[in-house]
């Protein structure tokens, strides 16, 4: 997680991502650096624009409360007719015993 902070850190202060850099950060936060750990985190950062992933996954952040919300109120709805149903059953089932 070091070098993801590390990478964010840079990304924030407008600095180039690159091993060296990375390292350097992580280094001054008192941590042996890891020079396999460095490439990979910037391999797999080559053509990515952070500040767009943030964003959208602070959009999805916020549409997700929505959604699950609405996902509740649904199963509640089918809880509620399957609730109904049973009544319903027992209701009948309890006038058969009177008419035994």
């Amino acid at each position: 997680m070091e070098y993801i902070y590390a990478a964010l850190l840079l990304d924030s202060a407008g600095k180039e991502i690159n091993e060296s850099s990375l390292e350097g950060i992580v280094k001054a936060a008192g941590i042996t650096p890891n020079e396999a750990m460095a490439k990979a985190v910037v391999n797999s950062l080559k053509g990515v624009n952070i500040k767009d992933v943030i964003k959208n996954a602070q959009t999805a952040q916020t549409a997700a409360p929505a959604a699950a919300p609405s996902g509740k109120a649904a199963e509640a709805k089918k809880e509620e007719k399957v609730e109904e149903k049973v009544s319903e059953e027992q209701a009948a089932g309890g006038l058969a015993s009177l008419f035994g």
